[in-house]
């Protein structure tokens, strides 16, 4: 019994390593004054000792039954969690200090968090899911509502809350559904049932109200009307974490429960279903997105309508349901963070004499002020526009790709549309920075911010190399769901 507790344990080291830091933290928080600093690099160094125990000790199995699942794609995906998240700690220093809210909650609550994140990717029922998706989303309502000072943050806590309280209740209400249809709540003794060939109304109606409110978490359309608010309202590093790490975890749980519940080959019956679901909310998504980011005046509401019809273009590739359209998920979302990241460092990096600005106007005439800077942003925003031969139009090659080979053609030229649509705002970004005859004045900028917005140019610029090395991988940790 010790040895097969052990054994479980040790599938979980990663998890353990985060949830043992966290209430460290907390401990040490509550009794050291002004530990604020020290926390973060505490915090960052915990998550970085996670991510080299999934890198360094890879192991696979289930973990408490069928509760959780470590396999490659879980592992691939929590990489992407652990490491975006130390990146987010390492921005957000200087931030949280001017803004006098370095409080020593902030790094606690971040690893809490993630550790959600971790159970939402390994979920491998419902009970897990629910326990993993209610674990992220406690502590990033509190996160968006750290400021208590800020009116537009409280405002943003209280209708993330309220609406995250509302996803959850259908979250509820259809896994009620589905294990009263069918018995389990386990996802490979649901899609054995589903396999037989019976299929009920409520079966069908659980599954809309899942996959909605696991819609919510990825702010998709029609549940994405809390992103502009909260990406605007909170503060800057709460806001890029918002739009990566939890992004990650989100997709990751669809595409798990998509896959191995409702896509497997022998589950033909649930086909149809899940598909129209997926293809709607992520067509929808593509197209809000790309149209209502047009007016926008302020960079962080533009990033939400930006991260809306990324989310969309994700959902293309998993809609084909095949080991394509996974790798297509998984390369996506590895491509969007690195861009994400980037570009929210140029968002902290935004700061004149009179503090932090968020107006786009504001980066008006940037190329004479730091042409470097201004190269490195240019190509961030080329490549969010899918400009050829950067990531971002790699991304979303695969993306459609897949859906094309599933026959969507009408899907993945509405996504091309919403794609040529988006790439207006990001020009006139572009256009700003190196044809206004303003001078933007910007203080000298950190070397961490210098750092993240370097290696995220490096990395869009020169996709066509590492993607060599991540294509191999990203097929590997599809494989393992099927």
């Amino acid at each position: 019994m010790k040895m097969a507790l052990m054994i479980q344990l040790r599938l979980l080291l990663p998890e353990v390593v985060v949830a043992i830091g966290a209430v460290c933290l907390l401990l040490v928080g509550l009794f050291l004054k002004d530990s604020y600093e020290r926390l973060v690099r505490l915090a960052m160094a915990i998550l970085m000792s996670a991510l080299f125990l999934l890198i360094a000790f890879p192991s696979h199995g289930m973990v408490f039954g069928d509760a959780l699942i470590i396999d490659a794609f879980s592992d691939f995906m929590k990489i992407l969690v652990l490491g975006g998240t130390v990146i987010v700690l390492l921005i957000s220093i200087n931030f949280l200090r001017v803004k006098k809210i370095d409080r020593f909650e902030f790094p606690v609550l971040i690893l809490f968090a993630t550790l959600g994140m971790m159970f939402m990717i390994s979920a491998g029922n419902m009970l897990s899911l629910y326990l993993g998706i209610e674990l992220q989303s406690l502590a990033l309502y509190v996160l968006a509502a750290i400021d208590r000072d800020d009116l537009r943050a409280t405002e943003a806590g209280v209708k993330y809350f309220v609406l995250g309280a509302l996803s959850s209740g259908l979250l509820l209400y259809g896994i009620s559904l589905i294990y009263g249809y069918t018995g389990s709540i386990g996802f490979s003794e649901i899609s054995n049932i589903f396999s037989r060939g019976t299929l009920q109304v409520g079966v069908i109606f659980g599954m809309v109200f899942v996959l909605a409110a696991l819609a919510f978490k990825i702010s998709a359309v029609p549940f994405h009307m809390w992103t502009p608010d909260v990406y605007e309202g909170a503060p800057t590093p709460v806001t890029a974490f918002f739009a990566t790490a939890p992004k990650v975890a989100a997709i990751s749980l669809i595409t798990r429960l998509v896959i191995r519940v409702f896509a497997s080959e022998r589950v033909t019956i649930m086909l149809p279903a899940w598909q129209q679901i997926v293809i709607f909310i992520g067509l929808g998504s593509m197209i809000v997105g790309a149209f209502s980011g047009i007016g926008q005046r302020n960079i962080k509401r533009l990033m939400a309508y930006s991260s809306i019809s990324h989310m969309g273009y994700a959902l293309v590739g998993l809609s084909s349901g095949t080991l394509m359209g996974v790798q297509s998920v998984i390369i996506y979302m590895l491509i969007y963070m690195s861009m994400t990241l980037g570009l929210f460092s140029l968002i902290l990096a935004m700061k004149n004499p009179d503090g932090y600005m968020e107006k786009i106007d504001d980066l008006s005439g940037l190329a004479r002020t730091d042409p470097f800077l201004a190269l490195i942003v240019t190509l961030l925003l080329f490549s969010f526009a899918s400009i050829p031969f950067l990531a971002g139009f790699f991304a979303k090659w695969y993306t459609f790709g897949a859906a094309v080979g599933e026959g969507f053609f009408p899907l993945v030229l509405c996504g091309m549309l919403a794609s040529v649509i988006s790439v207006f705002y990001y020009l006139r970004i572009v256009s700003l920075i190196w044809f206004n005859k303003e001078r933007c004045l910007l203080l000298p900028i950190s070397s961490e911010l210098r750092f993240v917005l370097i290696v995220s140019g490096i990395f869009v610029s020169c996709y066509v190399f590492f993607g060599v090395w991540i294509m191999p991988l990203a097929e590997k940790a599809a494989r393992s769901l099927f």
